[in-house]
């Protein structure tokens, strides 16, 4: 496999989605490859099982055009910056070698969030060192890798985002991956006899819209998602800040 273009890490299954949906649908349609490796399978979640959602998770890849979606059976709930944590995704990020990885939120509801932003990004950095060695399955000493930028989708809490991604064309895309985790989030049809949670209600829906009809209104259309950075981002051009 060439080098991934973007390469989403994310906590649970379905936070890439309600996160950076629409970014990785756009870069799709724009010839870019992605591939998304969730952390843990979710199996803290109140709703569902993590059998259920790992199906759900691959259906909604499909819905995306993802060329790969894996998991890394972190523990949910437990996620840490440890050595132990950041030696099982080292080898993705190297296996994988992405130019970009989109990851979850600095500061959130779920402490897993922040925890695995801090995570990921420190395995980022010490994937790139020489002297950090890991291996391939067949055993083959993998090269040392480092994506060239980290930048963090936004989640439940509002944060300030230093850029925002037009998705006016993806929205909808980004929302069918969503209803795709009918376990978790309100899909308009009765529902199982399961413990109401805040985001398995229609209103969840409303507050998607709202937070990305808010970020599209920033730039000045009609659909956006917000991201931010750990580092100044470049351009070649003025022309490209719109």
């Amino acid at each position: 496999m060439k080098d991934l273009d973007i390469l989403v890490i994310a906590a649970h299954p379905d936070d890439a989605e309600l996160g950076a949906g629409g970014t990785i649908a756009k870069s799709i349609a724009q010839g870019k490859t992605v591939g998304i490796l969730d952390l843990t399978r979710g199996e803290l979640g109140t709703r569902g099982t993590p059998e259920l959602r790992a199906e759900e998770a691959a259906a909604a890849a499909k819905i995306l055009g993802v060329e790969f979606r894996v998991n890394a059976s972190l523990p949910d709930g437990f996620l840490d910056n440890t050595k132990d944590q950041q030696m099982v995704i080292i080898p993705f990020i190297r296996k994988y070698r992405p130019r970009l990885i989109l990851t979850n939120t600095v500061h959130d509801r779920h402490p897993d969030h922040a925890k695995a932003s801090k995570l990921v990004s420190d395995s980022c950095f010490l994937s790139g060192l020489r002297a950090v060695p890991t291996f391939t399955a067949e055993g083959k000493t993998q090269q040392a890798w480092r994506p060239k930028a980290i930048y963090h989708f936004v989640q439940d809490f509002y944060i300030k985002p230093d850029f925002v991604v037009d998705i006016t064309d993806t929205f909808e895309k980004k929302m069918e991956a969503i209803r795709a985790f009918s376990s978790q989030f309100y899909d308009g049809t009765a529902q199982a006899p399961e413990e109401v949670t805040p985001i398995s209600t229609p209103q969840f829906f409303q507050f998607i819209e709202a937070r990305a009809r808010e970020y599209g209104r920033s730039i000045g259309v009609e659909f956006g998602e917000g991201f931010t950075t750990e580092r100044a981002v470049g351009v070649e051009d003025l022309f490209d800040l719109q």
